[in-house]
């Protein structure tokens, strides 16, 4: 490729915390720029937020149909390659399809959908166009999770039996939706969020990350939601028991009520011969524990390329001993997305560290797995089948 992708975005206008985000890392490695946007359903935020991005007016939208529209007539030297979603969840499915159907590549906020059903459309259309969709599963772009995955993926724990994974935040310890919080009152409005709320929002990750990490898919939930602040109309917090297809077992916990902490997700795998554990908090170690020998402590580094994966290298920025964090890691999204695309307009194929992002197929069961916790959570059976 001889020049940037052209991106366009969808929400992330003026005060939205991840639109900035999104910026940040699209723009991390030079391989992108933000072309249009439609970046606000008011029209005055759209153009202000347009205008202090120095977007020209006449790639400021108004709304997602005009941008897709008028995007998608004009010349290939000029147009948006791709469209980044990042709406609340109720907004996520029309942008989506509608980029997919003219011809863009398209990056989404996680969840995917408000439904299971419109995840599985966006699939089928995925598959009908052969474009490519990354889901945003920020934690999945950290090295040492790559490192994690390519060790297991390896053998070096042998067969895996046991997964922890937690995600405790405690943003939402009062009733913060009616205290003018715009995030926390999205969040926990099911016609904007769905129907779950620490499940939907934060429980995903957690459920994505075990099977990220760990190459398996979970098969069997039982779970338990709470509303834990009164007045609330989704669940804050939450359990749930879980089996893997090879027949391990693991706990998934997630609340928003857990006062005091911050973002504090953490995962740790068990083998046959040691375990591994990761906390976002201290992304740049990996805890390796071994079953006859002493635990090692992996750092993230370039420098460390004879030690770690390939995976894990390709994702570090700096040499060992430079914090890398939260915007690196969604940067590697990005990036590698960035590079698939990039690839592919060549007529080449991409490398598997560059295709070593979340997929539409990510989304679509992580859309089925706060279907089943909310079914399992009513359920009066232990047990159901995580379908997807």
């Amino acid at each position: 490729m001889d020049r940037k992708l052209r991106m366009g975005m969808v929400g992330g206008g003026k005060d939205a915390f991840i639109g900035a985000v999104h910026r940040i890392a699209a723009n991390m490695d030079g391989l992108i720029e933000l072309s249009c946007g439609a970046l606000s359903i008011n029209p005055e935020v759209a153009k202000e937020s347009a205008r202090s991005l120095f977007l020209p007016e006449d790639r400021t939208y108004l709304n997602y149909e005009e941008m897709i529209a008028k995007e998608s007539r004009l010349g290939p030297d000029k147009r948006i390659d791709f469209v980044t979603i990042v709406t609340p969840n109720f907004a996520h499915f029309a942008p989506a399809m509608l980029a997919l159907e003219n011809g863009f590549h398209v990056v989404i906020e996680k969840p995917m959908t408000l439904t299971l059903d419109e995840a599985k459309q966006l699939k089928k259309k995925v598959e009908e166009t052969g474009l490519t969709l990354c889901l945003t599963h920020t934690y999945s772009g950290y090295p040492m999770v790559k490192q994690a995955r390519q060790m297991i993926k390896e053998g070096a724990l042998g067969k895996i039996r046991k997964i922890y994974v937690e995600y405790p935040q405690g943003w939402l310890s009062r009733l913060s939706e009616r205290e003018g919080n715009a995030q926390a009152a999205w969040r926990t409005d099911p016609k904007r969020s769905g129907k779950s709320g620490s499940m939907g929002d934060i429980g995903t990750h957690a459920a994505h990350l075990a099977e990220y990490i760990s190459g398996l898919k979970i098969s069997k939930i039982c779970a338990d939601l709470n509303i834990v602040v009164e007045g609330r109309q989704l669940d804050d917090d939450g359990s749930v028991l879980l089996k893997f297809d090879n027949g391990a077992s693991g706990v998934l916990t997630a609340s928003q009520v857990a006062a005091g902490e911050e973002n504090a997700l953490k995962i740790r795998v068990y083998g046959e011969k040691g375990g591994l554990e990761w906390a976002q908090q201290e992304p740049n170690t990996l805890l390796v524990k071994w079953l006859d020998q002493p635990a090692q402590l992996l750092r993230a580094g370039v420098n460390y390329s004879g030690i770690l994966s390939s995976f894990a290298t390709a994702n570090c920025r700096t040499p060992g001993g430079h914090p890398e964090g939260y915007l690196e890691a969604f940067g590697n999204i990005y990036r590698n997305f960035a590079l698939t695309i990039s690839a592919r307009l060549d007529g080449k194929q991409a490398s598997p560290e560059n295709l070593d992002f979340p997929s539409v197929e990510d989304g679509i069961r992580g859309m089925a797995f706060i279907d089943n916790v909310v079914a399992s959570s009513m359920s009066s059976e232990k047990w159901i089948d995580h379908i997807v």
